[in-house]
């Protein structure tokens, strides 16, 4: 019986992956229709991932800025919930994500499943910070006068996220989760040479509760998707962390035309280190309210 399983399991054809975009909780193809090879640490080919095209680029706006008012409109707890889920599913496809990272980066099965697991670590850190920011950002200002002063957090809305292109994986999640965590919604450009962990989330994504265009995942070219993004005038924000020095410095330029605003490459010798809030609050504006508090009795004393 055993004999007669592994001469079928010999003849059985291997079925490889056909990855795609991730936009607006679907998965089309690339307009443009072109792929490029994806190959490991030793040059070993792994997949044909898709080039996305400009088209592509506008597309994931149009689904971005579409997705935005019910994800940013959702209460913070709610928000929490759903980016707790994403990390189950994780954990459920930790052993996928641990081979696609070994891969990308060159790193042993033990390496690459401490990457995988601080991964997932750091998505229901960002989970939990849902709730909690705007208490830290925010809060009551004390001001002269019979006036309330309130000072609370909105998220920017679209931003545009350059994945970092070493790190496929903890240093992807480590610039999407506090995007989203703090109610906007984003367009990811995975990392040009190791897209696949990239497009494997947006599979986690697709099968859990985050409404679809709250993420949208574009291999590709990093130069050439992050030129019409950047230009791009119905964009807020970008964060440019993938980019080398020239490429950053060009898409600041093209990003100031609408005043977007730019979070510029920083060097991250760890990325498995306690990030602290600053991604998060580098995607948030601050709303200030005065309300009168109006007067009580002839003491003129008010509340």
């Amino acid at each position: 019986m055993s004999d007669k399983t592994d001469k079928t399991e010999q003849q059985r054809l291997s079925v490889f992956k056909t990855y795609k975009l991730y936009v607006g909780g679907k998965f089309p193809r690339s307009e443009s229709g072109r792929v490029y090879e994806v190959t490991d640490s030793k040059g070993r080919w792994l997949a044909n991932a898709p080039q996305s095209s400009r088209k592509d680029a506008r597309d994931a706006v149009v689904a971005a800025r579409k997705a935005f008012g019910g994800w940013s409109g959702a209460t913070a707890y709610n928000r929490g919930q759903i980016l707790y889920r994403v990390a189950e599913m994780l954990e459920g496809r930790k052993g996928q994500f641990v081979h696609e990272v070994a891969d990308a980066e060159g790193l042993s099965k033990s390496k690459a499943a401490e990457q995988v697991e601080a991964t997932i670590d750091r998505w229901v850190w960002y989970a939990g910070w849902t709730d909690k920011i705007a208490q830290v950002v925010g809060g009551g200002n004390p001001v002269a006068g019979p006036y309330f002063n309130l000072s609370s957090p909105e998220p920017t809305g679209v931003v545009v996220v350059l994945a970092p292109q070493e790190s496929s994986f903890l240093g992807l999640v480590s610039v999407v989760a506090p995007v989203i965590a703090t109610g906007n919604t984003a367009i990811v450009i995975a990392s040009e040479r190791s897209p696949l962990p990239a497009l494997s989330l947006g599979e986690v994504l697709a099968t859990s509760d985050v409404p679809g265009g709250v993420v949208n995942v574009l291999p590709g070219r990093t130069a050439e998707i992050a030129a019409p993004l950047a230009a791009h005038q119905d964009v807020n924000a970008i964060d440019l962390a993938g980019a080398d020095d020239v490429l950053a410095k060009e898409l600041e330029i093209a990003a100031a035309d609408n005043l977007k605003r730019a979070l510029r490459p920083q060097p991250v010798d760890d990325w498995s280190a306690t990030p602290g809030t600053d991604r998060m609050t580098a995607f948030l504006e601050t709303k200030t309210v005065w309300h009168p508090t109006g007067s009580l009795g002839a003491s003129g004393s008010s509340y």
